[in-house]
C-alpha cells in the first residue's frame, strides 16, 4: 500500500478529492489539523515518559559521565 498527503487549499478542492476517491473506492483517512499521526506504542511511550519526569523520577547523569551511562 502506499500512501499520499494533500493539502487542499480551499474546501472545494478538498470536497472534489473526497468525491474521486470514494468514486474509485480508494480507503482514506484525514485530519481537521496538520499534526502528523504517531504509532500509537509510541504515543504510549512518550506520555509514560512525560508523567515520570512530572513525578520527577528521573535520572540525572552529569555530562562528564554520558558515555559511561550510554556504554559508549
Amino acid at each position: 500500500m502506499n500512501t499520499i498527503i494533500v493539502h487542499p487549499d480551499s474546501e472545494e478542492k478538498w470536497k472534489a478529492l473526497k468525491a474521486v476517491m470514494k468514486a474509485l473506492n480508494i480507503e482514506f483517512e484525514f485530519s481537521s489539523d496538520k499534526t502528523p499521526k504517531y504509532n500509537a506504542e509510541f504515543v504510549s511511550k512518550i506520555k509514560k515518559s512525560k508523567k515520570e519526569a512530572q513525578q520527577n523520577k528521573i535520572t540525572r547523569v552529569p555530562k562528564k559521565d554520558l558515555k559511561k551511562f550510554l556504554e559508549l
